[in-house]
């Protein structure tokens, strides 16, 4: 199952037929909301909007373990994430689409992983997207005509409050592609987990490192969110001709909790769903 987590401006898809509403269940507490599975042509989808339904939920205050574990709980083994971000380089224009591939997490306040409470674990994480699914959704922008870059940095603040001009201007000087505030602690939840995870940043504006981000008005913003949702529901659209549902995962995204797991007194021969449980309780 294919699981589609929606940023700012992305909190349904309509496209989806057979809808029906499953509860996520965590031993982490509420997740964001509860999922619509349904289907395009013959393969299935999992919808979850991050911030809630009704975007009542800030960065920080999303529970990020509850919607990954929740998700996985549920058979979603590829987890595309589609997010709202700010520019950090001149030729990433309001509008564009970046595939990310690599990560700068600069947030303070999350819980970002399952192994803990006595309970240590280490995933790799050099790459921390997947290559297979991320070169899938490159085609998809590339068939659909997206003005796009099949790869950047993307670095992620604990918000809710955007940078000062001086952060920005550093994480410029590092090279970063984009900005943003959910992809971290996400995507190392997803690794841990087992679960493929791809991520497409939509570019909304500039950062104010620009010297035109003052001048930007909402309206603006709001005019560029939207043609970015509807190219987001256009990729959508197109993913059942090159995703395939069968469950498979690559191997560098799949877990193993016997690798990861450095803790002699834990029975590693638990599935990853079995291991956290036993941990809780």
């Amino acid at each position: 199952m294919i699981g589609i987590i929606g940023g700012s401006g992305l909190y349904e898809i309509e496209e989806l037929t057979h809808k029906k509403i499953v509860p996520l269940k965590s031993i982490y507490g509420a997740p964001s909301a509860d999922a619509v599975i349904g289907y395009i042509e013959n393969l299935e989808f999992a919808f979850l909007p991050r911030h809630g339904v009704n975007h009542q939920l800030n960065p920080s205050e999303i529970n990020y373990r509850a919607n990954i574990e929740g998700l996985k709980r549920i058979g979603v083994d590829k987890i595309i994430s589609i997010s709202a971000v700010g520019s950090l380089k001149e030729e990433h224009e309001p509008g564009k689409f970046i595939t990310v591939d690599q990560y700068i997490d600069k947030t303070i306040k999350r819980s970002n992983t399952f192994f803990q409470d006595g309970c240590v674990g280490h995933v790799p994480f050099g790459d921390p997207v997947c290559s297979s699914l991320s070169s899938k959704i490159n085609s998809v922008l590339k068939s659909n005509n997206i003005y796009s870059q099949d790869k950047g940095t993307y670095l992620c603040i604990e918000g809710p409050q955007f940078s000062t001009r001086a952060e920005s201007l550093l994480y410029k000087s590092w090279g970063c592609d984009v900005i943003g505030m959910t992809n971290m602690p996400e995507a190392k939840l997803a690794r841990e987990a087992g679960i493929c995870y791809a991520s497409l940043a939509m570019v909304t504006d500039y950062d104010c490192w620009h010297s035109g981000h003052d001048s930007v008005t909402v309206k603006a913003i709001q005019e560029v969110m939207k043609s970015n949702v509807d190219n987001a529901h256009n990729i959508i659209r197109s993913l059942p001709g090159l995703i395939n549902g069968d469950g498979e995962i690559c191997n560098v995204c799949q877990s193993d909790p016997s690798e990861m797991v450095m803790t002699s007194s834990v029975d590693k021969s638990k599935s990853f769903l079995d291991l956290i449980h036993a941990t809780q309780k």
